[in-house]
């Protein structure tokens, strides 16, 4: 039945932007002889020296409207079963080291993913010095932790679990632990063909289920599609957002909302408490430069910055508006230093007015 386009965009949306496909996949093994090895676990071959393959079911992402194509990593491709694993990883404290502490904790779904507390808090209650990041689109990100400190989801994902901040585990006790559990054992074995569940194919598995994390059914994404329409408030704080003197775009520009680059937004005067991207790339020229996180969503994922210093937007609005800090790092795009913004009260309402339009409620309920 051919469907018309709109009946085709409703399941699109109904399906969280990414499809399933009835049709299982043959899916080739690593270190296989034939041409058609490309992934996955490279010890399981035939006696022939042929590929052992095993059936999964693939997972197809649907770029959105204004999005580039989200990159895969060739020998992590999506699938059912990959993301389901990854779901049930991600929610379960059998990765920490008191089967207490789980990535939902710090990244929890109705605050988009992030984490409601000023300083995240890891096993033993131990605070930390920043606040989790929300998990929006991730799959459009060149890196990830405020620092930079990982370039793809799956190095971050080994991340968590040996920090004594966080989970405070070892990767060793984690590999016993799932491997001692018959139902893991079985998931793992569908996922992955594996017999052995080792750190590199759990943090796989996390990693395909973040890149289902998407973002893209908010107010305004329907305003760009001609399904809703935004307030007068909305549209002038729409424009604001856009124009020189509110001057957002620069950083939280395209439909991602973000550019995929670190600044110092004059958070701090010298010396810097926290350095930032430069404690990863040894450059002073770094000091006190952090990722430009997505605004979508913005509305769920307060306590703001790196270090959750403000409360609500309007404090973030204030801190702009106000020109920031100097520092010798500052980034230029911080033109108005001293002077500030100067938006007007009804200005600063209209802009988070605007912002709220980026809030997604399939994506915190569903």
């Amino acid at each position: 039945m051919k469907m018309t386009k709109v009946s085709r965009y409703s399941l699109l949306v109904t399906l969280f932007f990414f499809t399933f496909s009835c049709k299982k996949d043959l899916a080739p093994l690593s270190g296989c002889t034939d041409n058609l090895a490309t992934n996955y676990n490279p010890n399981a071959i035939n006696d022939d020296g042929s590929c052992n393959y095993f059936s999964t079911t693939p997972l197809i992402i649907q770029t959105p409207n204004g999005f580039p194509n989200m990159k895969i990593p060739s020998n992590n491709p999506m699938t059912v079963e990959g993301v389901a694993l990854g779901e049930k990883l991600f929610k379960d404290p059998i990765l920490s080291g008191d089967n207490t502490q789980a990535c939902i904790n710090c990244h929890q779904q109705s605050f988009a993913f992030s984490d409601p507390n000023q300083f995240s808090i890891g096993i033993n209650n131990t605070m930390g010095s920043r606040n989790a990041s929300a998990l929006i689109n991730l799959g459009w990100n060149n890196n990830f932790n405020w620092d930079g400190s990982s370039s793809s989801l799956e190095e971050q994902a080994f991340e968590p679990v040996i920090n004594p901040l966080e989970m405070h585990n070892t990767w060793q006790n984690v590999e016993y632990k799932l491997n001692s559990n018959t139902e893991y054992a079985q998931l793992f074995k569908e996922a992955f063909n594996i017999d052995y569940i080792d750190s590199t194919h759990v943090v796989m598995a996390i990693a395909q289920f973040e890149r289902t994390l998407i973002s893209v059914n908010s107010k305004f994404d329907k305003y760009l599609r001609g399904e809703a329409n935004l307030t007068p408030s909305e549209l002038n704080g729409y424009a604001l957002f856009n124009s020189e003197k509110a001057d957002c775009f620069h950083c939280h520009g395209t439909q991602m909302f973000m550019d995929n680059s670190f600044h110092n937004n004059g958070l701090d005067l010298e010396p810097f408490l926290d350095l930032g991207l430069s404690k990863i790339t040894g450059n002073a020229f770094d000091n006190g430069k952090f990722k430009t996180p997505t605004l979508r969503n913005i509305e769920f994922s307060a306590p703001y910055m790196h270090d959750g210093r403000f409360a609500n937007l309007e404090e973030v609005i204030e801190h702009y508006n106000s020109g920031g800090n100097f520092s010798s790092t500052i980034d230029p795009l911080m033109k108005k230093l001293g002077g500030g913004l100067q938006l007007t009260n009804q200005e600063k309402q209209d802009l988070i007015a605007f912002l709220k339009t980026l809030s997604d409620d399939n994506f915190i309920n569903k």
